[in-house]
C-alpha cells in the first residue's frame, strides 16, 4: 500500500525487503523524502522488512499548514505502525528523523527493538537559528535557498565526485512543500530532549559523518557516551552519510541491527524469500533426525551468512549462485534456483546472459545443459 491513512493524515509509504523478516523503519531528514535511503534499503533488503515513509510535510505525504511539533511526528509514526500492524520495530533515523526516533523510543520504549541514530542529537541547532531559517524561507523561498542549504548536507568532495546527484538533491530540497518544510523547522526549533536522555533504553548506535557541521562529530560522540551507545564516524561524509557512503552505513546497520543470535531466524526469512515459502516449509516438514541438523546448518550458515550480508542485493547474489551452479555443474540445485527466479526478479534475459558467460569461462556443455534445464522449468518446451 503506497499510501496509508492514519487517524490524522495520509502518509506515503514504501515497503521492500522480506515480509517475514524483522521490521526496520527509516526516518528521513527535513527537506528530503524517503528516497534518501534508497541505496541503504537495497543493501539491507535481504535481511529486513523495510518500511520507509515521507514524514508529514514531505514528499507525497500530507503537508498541513502551520507549525508542527515533535510530538506530531512521533504520533504519526505510532499511528502508522498501528495501521500496519507492527507492535515492535527497529528504527533508523537521520537528523530530524533521528530526533523523531528518539522521541518515539522515549514515549514507547516497549515498541523499539533497536535504535540507529545518524547525524542527530537530542537538540539540533538553536531556537534563534531555526527562527532565522524560517524567516529566510518565507522571504526568499526554498528554490532560491536550496543551493546554499544543500552545502550542509554533503562533504565538499561529494559535489565534485557526484555533480549530477548533488544537483538532483538540490532539486529535491527546492521542490519540497514549503509549508511542510516550515512546519518541520518549527519542530526542530522547539524540540529539546536533552533532559530525557537517561530514559532512552533500547540498544542504540550513533553514526556521524566526519564532516558534519549541523550535528558535529564531537557532539554526536558525547551524545553516544551519555546514553551508553555505540559510536562510529563515517568517513568522507557530512550530514547525510546514507547518501554519500551507503555501503559503509549499511555494513554498520546490518552488524548492529542483526545480532548473531538472530542468524537462524534471519536465514530462514531469506531462504523463504528466495526459494519460496512452500518449498522451505516442505523441506522442514520432511526433515528427519538424519538431516534436521543439516537443514539448520544451511539455513544458518548459507542463508543467514553470505545471502544475508547486504552490500550485494538479492538479485545479484542469485545471479552469482546461478552462474556457480551452472559451472560446477549442480543440475538439481540449478533447477531449484531457476524456479526461484520468480521470487528474486531474475528474468529469462538474465539467465541467457549468465549461461552465455559461463559458456566462455566454464565450457559449452555445461551451458548447453543449463539452457535445457531453464527451458524446461520455464515451460518453453514440454
Amino acid at each position: 500500500m503506497p499510501f496509508v491513512r492514519t487517524s490524522t493524515l495520509t502518509l506515503h509509504v514504501q515497503h521492500s525487503g522480506v515480509s517475514t523478516a524483522p521490521p526496520l523503519v527509516f526516518l528521513n531528514p527535513v527537506g528530503s523524502d524517503l528516497r534518501v535511503w534508497d541505496a541503504v534499503a537495497a543493501d539491507l533488503a535481504a535481511g529486513f522488512q523495510l518500511i520507509r515513509y515521507d514524514l508529514r510535510g514531505q514528499g507525497l505525504s500530507d503537508a498541513p499548514d502551520g507549525d508542527t511539533t515533535l510530538d506530531d511526528h512521533v504520533a504519526d509514526l505510532a499511528n502508522l505502525l498501528d495501521v500496519l500492524g507492527h507492535d515492535t520495530v527497529s528504527l533508523a533515523g537521520c537528523s530530524l528523523g533521528g530526533l523523531i526516533a528518539q522521541g518515539f523510543a522515549l514515549a514507547s520504549p516497549e515498541r523499539v527493538r533497536r535504535l540507529a541514530l545518524l547525524d542527530t542529537l537530542p537538540r539540533i541547532g538553536t531556537e534563534e537559528g531555526w527562527t532565522a531559517r524560517m524567516a529566510q524561507v518565507r522571504e526568499r523561498g526554498l528554490e532560491v535557498l536550496a543551493p546554499d542549504l544543500i552545502r550542509r548536507w554533503f562533504a565538499p568532495a561529494y559535489f565534485a565526485a557526484h555533480p549530477d546527484d548533488a544537483h538532483g538533491y538540490t532539486t529535491l530540497l527546492a521542490r519540497s512543500p514549503q509549508a511542510g518544510y516550515l512546519g518541520s523547522c518549527a519542530a526542530l526549533r522547539d524540540a529539546d530532549l536533552t533532559a530525557h536522555m537517561d530514559g532512552l533504553r533500547p540498544p542504540t548506535v550513533v553514526l556521524c559523518g566526519e564532516s558534519d557541521v549541523s550535528t558535529p562529530p564531537d557532539a554526536c560522540r558525547a551524545f553516544a557516551a551519555r546514553i551508553g551507545a555505540e559510536f562510529a564516524l563515517v568517513a568522507d561524509a557530512a550530514h547525510l552519510p546514507m547518501v554519500e557512503q551507503p555501503q559503509a552505513v549499511s555494513r554498520r546497520l546490518a552488524a548492529f541491527l542483526r545480532p548473531e543470535s538472530s542468524r537462524l531466524d534471519q536465514g530462514l526469512a531469506v531462504r523463504r524469500q528466495v526459494l519460496g515459502a512452500a518449498h522451505v516449509d516442505r523441506a522442514s516438514a520432511q526433515a528427519t533426525d538424519l538431516d534436521r541438523d543439516f537443514q539448520q546448518f544451511i539455513t544458518e550458515y548459507a542463508w543467514g551468512g553470505p545471502w544475508s550480508r547486504g552490500h550485494l542485493d538479492t538479485r545479484t547474489r542469485h545471479l552469482l549462485t546461478l552462474a556457480i551452479l551452472t559451472a560446477l555443474p549442480r543440475e538439481h540445485e540449478l533447477e531449484l534456483h531457476v524456479r526461484a527466479t520468480l521470487n528474486t526478479g531474475v528474468t529469462p534475459d538474465d539467465l541467457r546472459e549468465v549461461f552465455m558467460h559461463v559458456a566462455v569461462y566454464a565450457g559449452v556443455p555445461v551451458a548447453n545443459r543449463a539452457f535445457a534445464i531453464a527451458k524446461s522449468v520455464l515451460r518453453e518446451e514440454p
